[in-house]
């Protein structure tokens, strides 16, 4: 592996990796473009989403450094040139019912971790719905929002960002993680954006022909969900808190809980959710 101060992110470079790993998936990106800094590549594509006169679709943007990127509920997202891989996609779903775009989110998760194992060896797992987690700790994180375009349906901009290049102390937080705490320093970002890419992209289409029904990628997550069977505690958009068990995700994506005080299952569509130890 290379050292990431000197393998700058090249989009040349990622879409010929992308095309040495899978032609098909080459093909499905249409667009790849870096920029060494921006406030954020997913306010960037949502704005390429809404203008009527643009065709973007299938794009991919990656940024060296993110100066305002945001996480959900508008949680800040800053990161150092060099010091992650930043991406975002944009889609346009055309095909597929607007009541199953929850996926996308879950899907690229998929890809993600799959991506991460295969290039760097490191046991990534799922945790509803959008971090990327090695242990306990978290290593990405995906955010997914809607764009609705003038005319036609609505667009899909999903963006993740991996902590590669960060010790312990530059972390945020103490329960997040990067590639070199883990002992893979070094990690090549053109190769690993080419990686995440080829599992994106082959899912993707695979699940827009299948018109947002494709069972195999359901499977690949709830695989992968380390939150399925926990006890949780989420909170809700709207400050409410529920505690239960996570059985299950439904055919929208959503998590469906079993409240400890008993009742009907509930669907959860958004929230933070946090995996309840017994000691708590």
């Amino acid at each position: 592996m290379t050292d990431p101060r000197s393998a700058r992110l090249s989009a040349e470079k990622i879409r010929s990796a992308l095309a040495a790993q899978s032609r098909a998936a080459a093909a499905f990106w249409r667009t790849i473009d870096v920029v060494d800094e921006t406030g954020s590549t997913n306010a960037d594509l949502l704005s390429q989403a809404r203008d009527a006169d643009a065709a973007a679709d299938r794009a991919v943007l990656l940024a060296e450094q993110q100066t305002a990127g945001r996480g959900r509920h508008q949680r800040s997202w800053v990161t150092r040139p060099g010091s992650a891989l930043i991406m975002s996609v944009l889609v346009h779903p055309d095909r597929v019912d607007t009541a199953r775009l929850g996926w996308i989110p879950l899907l690229t998760g998929v890809s993600v971790a799959r991506a991460l194992r295969e290039t760097t060896g490191v046991a990534a797992d799922l945790k509803w719905p959008n971090d990327v987690l090695v242990g306990e700790r978290k290593l990405a994180g995906i955010l997914a929002e809607v764009a609705t375009k003038p005319k036609g349906g609505p667009g899909v901009v999903v963006g993740f960002g991996i902590n590669v290049d960060l010790a312990a102390a530059d972390l945020p937080v103490p329960t997040a993680t990067s590639l070199a705490v883990e002992g893979v320093p070094g990690v090549d970002r053109n190769h690993l954006a080419a990686a995440v890419l080829k599992e994106l992209g082959l899912r993707l289409d695979r699940w827009v022909e299948a018109g947002g029904s494709e069972t195999e990628t359901a499977a690949e997550y709830v695989d992968a969900c380390v939150t399925l069977g926990q006890l949780v505690r989420v909170i809700l958009p709207s400050a409410d808190e529920l505690v239960g068990r996570a059985e299950r995700i439904d055919a929208s994506g959503c998590l469906v809980v079993r409240p400890v005080t008993g009742g009907d299952l509930i669907s959860v569509s958004a929230g933070d959710v946090t995996h309840v130890r017994a000691a708590e």
